[in-house]
């Protein structure tokens, strides 16, 4: 199971993100948690500066916009 963390203040953008990730995950079969962290101070500890942030196991993937289809299935 992949534990992920979607970083972000709750704009549009950092929403989108969390359905993608959902969305790509359930298709593929891949069993996930999801965690979103809107805490400012959590989300700079990761040392994300441009959200929406994705953090999968521990290692921030992406930061800054919603990242494409393709790059959230090569996560899986």
């Amino acid at each position: 199971m992949k534990d992920i963390k979607v970083l972000g203040t709750g704009c549009a953008n950092c929403r989108s993100t969390v359905d993608l990730i959902e969305t790509v995950a359930k298709a593929r079969g891949v069993p996930i948690t999801l965690e979103k962290i809107e805490d400012l101070p959590a989300i700079v500890a990761y040392g994300v500066m441009s959200t929406p942030g994705v953090v999968i196991d521990g290692q921030v993937v992406h930061a800054g916009g919603v990242p494409t289809c393709s790059k959230v299935e090569s996560w899986f």
